[in-house]
C-alpha cells in the first residue's frame, strides 16, 4: 500500500502474483496509484487486473506510465495496424500453416522437452523487455491459463556453492534453439536462418531496479553454458531450468475476458498454454512489451551480442 493510494494489492500465491484491486485502467493513474503498481510488481513480479475490458488506446497509455512501448517489426495478421505497438497473440494460430506444418506439429518440433516452452519474452535479444502487459479479449471457457515462475526466488532457493559457481558463468540465448527439423526442406528452419537472434546473457543477471540477483535461464531460448563442454552444460542446464520452475515459485493464473496480466520480464520466465486445442472457443489477446535494459551480471559486465538487432531496434 502506497499512502493516498486506494490500490490494494492481494497477494495469490506465496512468492509469485498477486491481485491488484481498486484500480480503473481505462482512466489515467495518479501518481500515488502508478507508485503502488510498481512497488507491488517488484515484490509479486507479476500483477493481475480483473475485468477491465481496456481498449488498444487505454492499453497503451497504461503501458506509458511504466516505460516506452515497442513495436515489433512483425507481426500476424490480425494485429492492429493502426497500433503497432500492441502484438494480437491468435497471431501465433497462424504461424504453422505459414511454414507448412499444422499448428500441433510446429509446436511439437518446438517444444520436445517439458521444460522448452517456459520462457521470457524475446530472451534471444541484447535487450529482452522489461515487462509485458497482456490482456484478454477473448478466451474459451476452460483451458489457455498462463504459468509465471519468480526467478529471483530460484537463484535465493539455490545452495550458496551452486549460487557462488554460476554467479561467474554466462549461456547463449539463441531463437530456435532446439528445434526439430522436418525431413528434408523446412521453411521454419529457413525463418530462423534469415531472422537469426542471439546474445551471450549472465547466468545471473542484476535487477536494475531491486538489485536482486536472478537465474536467467529458460528453456526456450538457452543454448549452452559458455566455458563449459557440452557434457558438462547439460546436466548444469538441466537442474537449473528445474530449479527456475519448481512448483512453489510458480503461480498460475485463470483467464477471463478483460483480465490484464502485468509482469516483470526481467525476473519471471512464463508458459504459454498448450491446451487450447481441446478448448471450446478462441483465444484472443493483445500484449503491449515495455523496452528493456541490456543485462548486467554479477561482475559488472553487461550481455554481449552475437547476432541480430542493436539495443532498441525492433
Amino acid at each position: 500500500m502506497v499512502e493516498d493510494s486506494a490500490v490494494e494489492v492481494r497477494p495469490v500465491a506465496g512468492y509469485t502474483g498477486a491481485e491488484v484491486v481498486g484500480l480503473d485502467l481505462a482512466k489515467p493513474l495518479s501518481d500515488a496509484e502508478a507508485a503502488a503498481v510498481r512497488a507491488a510488481l517488484l515484490r509479486w513480479k507479476v500483477l493481475f487486473f480483473r475485468g477491465q475490458h481496456l481498449d488498444h488506446e487505454a492499453h497503451l497509455v497504461f503501458a506509458r506510465r511504466f516505460g516506452t512501448p515497442v513495436a515489433p517489426s512483425r507481426r500476424g495478421s490480425v494485429s492492429p495496424p493502426e497500433f503497432p505497438e500492441i502484438e494480437t497473440t491468435a497471431d501465433r494460430l497462424e504461424l504453422g500453416g505459414r511454414y507448412g506444418m499444422d499448428r500441433a506439429e510446429w509446436l511439437d518440433r518446438r517444444r520436445h522437452t517439458l521444460l522448452r516452452g517456459w520462457h521470457c519474452d524475446h530472451g534471444a535479444r541484447i535487450d529482452p523487455p522489461a515487462a509485458s502487459i497482456l490482456r484478454a479479449e477473448a478466451v474459451p471457457a476452460y483451458g489457455g491459463d498462463t504459468c509465471w515462475s519468480n526467478l529471483a526466488a530460484a537463484y535465493a532457493g539455490l545452495s550458496a556453492p551452486l549460487r557462488s559457481f554460476v554467479d561467474g558463468l554466462r549461456a547463449e540465448h539463441r531463437l530456435g534453439v532446439g528445434y526439430q527439423p522436418r525431413p528434408g526442406d523446412d521453411a521454419y528452419v529457413r525463418h530462423l536462418l534469415d531472422h537469426q537472434q542471439a546474445s551471450h546473457h549472465p547466468l545471473v543477471r542484476v535487477h536494475p531496479e531491486s538489485g536482486e540477483r536472478l537465474l536467467f535461464v529458460n528453456g526456450y531460448y538457452v543454448e549452452q553454458i559458455l566455458g563449459l563442454s557440452r557434457a558438462e552444460s547439460a546436466p548444469l542446464l538441466e537442474l537449473l531450468l528445474e530449479q527456475a520452475v519448481r512448483p512453489e515459485y510458480t503461480v498460475r493464473f485463470r483467464w477471463e475476458p478483460g483480465d490484464v496480466a502485468f509482469w516483470d520480464n526481467r525476473a519471471t520466465v512464463h508458459l504459454a498454454p498448450n491446451d487450447t486445442g481441446v478448448a471450446d472457443g478462441p483465444r484472443v489477446m493483445h500484449r503491449v512489451m515495455l523496452a528493456g535494459e541490456v543485462p548486467v551480471g554479477v561482475d559488472g559486465r553487461p550481455s554481449e551480442p552475437v547476432t541480430g538487432t542493436a539495443p532498441g531496434r525492433w
